[in-house]
């Protein structure tokens, strides 16, 4: 049966030690999720299909699969269903990410895993939900962002919309908010001894995340159109900049003490055709002139010199890195931010902990290289009798 109740204790590894995770392969939000309950000390065990995903990446370098386990298993065969079950009973928390009844067609939803475990949390990962009108249509993060009002948010007022990769619907949108109701789900069942299903929606997280706009849209302090607001590069003291050699500076002054920081070290407390650049900070019919006088001066030095002038300040301006340049950041690096354990860069576990600190156990898991292994530490003989075979994406 499932380890939960008080014979569950968090190990050396996370605060989720002794945690056990099936975790039925996809792509996106849910192995990201998988990941980070790995991350803090589960024990995650990936359900992989013959022939991969589908998402093409050598599994080698797929950091979503750190610190887990995988075994291979053909889920349209009735061994390979049985054996599936078989984990379930083990586990503590069951996550797919299929299409709303994939899981039921192929013997491993939510009724057939509770009947086996009545403790069991059962997280399903989708864009659209369980239910209502597109729930059985095809999606991505853009699509989802863009229905909730998000994608709505970003890019300058007299252009399109951009897409911010896929971090604010697939990752904060879907992947946390599954995270925040597996724990909270295996909270109620470690305390009254049942299980239940947690529908983790992307469109349902990402509009979750709104809720401040939507409270100062109310309150007349947001209007609903882009590039015209305090945070979404409306005002000249909160957005981007370009720099002499083509970089970019990210200024985030909100406050009037870092603001006055700001237009000291930057030199436009007194600067030519515009009076008082205090007052045109808080009136907005002036905030077209003060960032034409901003973005001049920025393009005056180049990005690693104002990095220099702004450095350790309360100005709040920081340079803007790529994904490659970041983890070299004597901030990030001081911390630990990033590890590159084989040579592979990664971010590190987050959040911290004190005493049961999460760890990088394992590189990313190898589809099926763990069977015998999860067969004897879960107690499943029954995989090593599955065979391979074809299978087609359900």
């Amino acid at each position: 049966m499932a380890r939960t109740g008080a014979g569950a204790r968090s190990g050396p590894d996370g605060p989720l030690g002794g945690v056990r995770v099936v975790e039925l392969a996809g792509i996106g939000p849910g192995p990201f999720a998988a990941m980070l309950l790995a991350d803090l000390g589960a024990d995650v065990v990936r359900v992989d299909r013959p022939g991969g995903p589908g998402l093409g990446v050598d599994p080698r370098f797929d950091i979503t699969n750190r610190n887990k386990r995988s075994v291979l298993v053909d889920l349209k065969t009735e061994a390979g269903r049985e054996a599936v079950l078989e984990l379930a009973a083990r586990a503590d928390v069951f996550l797919e990410g299929y299409r709303p009844g994939v899981a039921e067609r192929l013997g491993v939803g939510p009724e057939a895993a509770l009947a086996r475990n009545p403790r069991l949390v059962y997280g399903r990962m989708t864009g659209w939900g369980q239910d209502g009108p597109l729930a059985a249509t095809a999606g991505h993060d853009i699509g989802y962002i863009a229905v909730t009002g998000a994608l709505g948010l970003t890019g300058p007022p007299d252009g399109p919309p951009y897409a911010p990769a896929n971090l604010l619907g697939d990752y904060a949108g879907g992947s946390l908010y599954l995270v925040v109701g597996v724990l909270a789900a295996l909270h109620h069942a470690r305390a009254v001894g049942a299980g239940q299903v947690v529908d983790a929606a992307i469109v349902d997280g990402t509009a979750h995340l709104t809720a401040m706009l939507h409270a100062m849209t109310a309150a007349g302090g947001w209007q609903d159109r882009r590039g015209v607001n305090l945070l979404d590069g409306g005002a000249p003291f909160y957005g981007t900049y370009e720099t002499a050699d083509g970089g970019y500076m990210a200024v985030g002054a909100l406050e009037t003490r870092f603001y006055a920081e700001f237009a000291r070290l930057l030199g436009i407390e007194n600067i030519e055709n515009v009076e008082n650049t205090a007052d045109a900070r808080t009136d907005m019919a002036r905030w077209g002139e003060l960032r034409t006088a901003v973005a001049a001066r920025f393009r005056q030095r180049t990005r690693a010199e104002w990095t220099e002038v702004f450095a350790g300040t309360d100005a709040c301006v920081a340079p803007v890195l790529s994904l490659r340049e970041a983890p070299q950041h004597p901030h990030l690096a001081a911390r630990g931010t990033f590890a590159a354990p084989g040579g592979l860069v990664q971010p590190a576990p987050a959040p911290r902990f004190s005493a049961t600190p999460g760890t990088l156990r394992r590189p990313p898991a190898q589809p099926g290289a763990d069977t015998a292994e999860v067969a004897r530490d879960w107690d499943v003989p029954g995989l090593h009798q599955l065979q391979k075979g074809p299978h087609d994406e359900a």
